[in-house]
């Protein structure tokens, strides 16, 4: 892990949302955001593009490929449902909780196992129950819980440690650095890291090399038939899952519901991940003050100024192209949007 901190956009990033209050723009968020082919090739970009960012969980879905591609996947049986969780930011619900239970007791794990540590369930309604049941959460609540039982079987198939897989020395994390370099067109591993909320490392990416990794894992043809394999499971998971990836109520499952070509993943700090298989291109949005409320209004812009969405799919979805802003009562006092003229054609 490098101490020495990330440069700062040499020029400022242009604003990509804007929220309102009555009539008046109240606050601006900036950021960056980038659309390639496989090939590498930027289709459209905002901002710098080019500057390192940690992805976090927005690379779920790419950490999840030496699961399938060592075959742990095929020794334990794991169905769509647990590669769905594997690339999951879910949301704690007792579905989540209950499936990777279940896949934990599978492997002759536990929730003891876990090293991503404890929180509330990211779903409001299931943080309130386990509350009024006086229960504290456990590591299966932590929305990351499903990556790290991903994690936990490929080493047990491998025949690795348990204990400290989410060491970037374990073979685990090396396996996956490679995977995120290759990946995003890098010659090795990315060589700048630091730990993430579940305490795995997480590399920064250029946010242009993390849209060509989506990308190519949206259009695996330049990679060997195991990973095209692998990448098509990673895909159908997704799509036949979306309340597994993330929950009731949350961008990524309503998106993918909505819309069966779009395959999309958030991050914390701002920053968003998403796949367009059917042509080939993958998606990258970051803001720098790391809101999510503005990353989510960026990717929505960004899939729309791409035509991503059908008119019907745009009506389904109104309500999250420019989110209201309410005040303590409830009353709609101004609007997140697209800032003016950023996304334009």
């Amino acid at each position: 892990m490098t101490d020495e901190p990330l440069p700062a956009p040499a020029e400022p990033n242009p604003a990509l949302v804007e929220v309102t209050r009555g009539p008046l723009v109240e606050s601006l968020h900036r950021g960056a955001a980038v659309v390639c082919a496989a090939t590498g090739e930027q289709v459209a970009a905002w901002g710098d593009v080019g500057r390192r960012v940690f992805p976090r969980s927005a690379v779920k879905p790419l950490q999840a490929l030496p699961l399938i591609e060592t075959g742990a996947a095929d020794r334990f049986g794991l169905s769509d449902s647990e590669l769905a969780l594997a690339c999951a930011s879910h949301s704690g619900q007792p579905l989540h909780v209950q499936l990777i239970d279940a896949w934990l007791d599978q492997l002759g794990l536990s929730d003891a196992d876990l090293e991503c540590g404890a929180h509330p369930p990211l779903d409001a309604a299931a943080a309130r129950a386990l509350a009024a049941e006086g229960r504290l959460p456990s590591a299966l609540h932590n929305n990351c819980s499903g990556k790290h039982t991903g994690m936990l079987t490929t080493a047990l198939h491998m025949g690795e440690p348990i204990r400290g897989y989410i060491a970037a020395d374990h073979p685990v994390q090396r396996r996956i650095a490679a995977v995120l370099g290759e990946m995003a067109g890098a010659p090795s591993e990315p060589g700048i890291f630091a730990v993430d909320g579940c305490g795995i490392p997480t590399f920064a990416l250029p946010l242009s090399g993390l849209a060509a990794a989506m990308a190519r894992l949206a259009a695996p043809a330049a990679f060997g038939p195991v990973r095209q394999a692998a990448a098509h499971r990673i895909r159908s998971a997704m799509a036949a899952h979306p309340g597994l990836v993330a929950g009731d109520g949350r961008l990524c499952t309503e998106v993918m519901e909505a819309v069966p070509t779009i395959l999309l993943k958030g991050g914390a700090e701002g920053v968003y991940a998403a796949m367009l298989p059917t042509r080939g291109l993958g998606v990258a949005v970051k803001i720098d003050d790391g809101a999510k409320r503005a990353a989510e209004v960026a990717v929505m812009a960004v899939l729309r100024h791409l035509g991503a969405f059908s008119p019907g799919q745009e009506r389904t979805l109104r309500h999250r192209f420019t989110p209201p802003v309410l005040n303590v009562a409830g009353k709609v006092v101004g609007e997140l949007r697209p800032a003016a003229n950023t996304f334009k054609a």
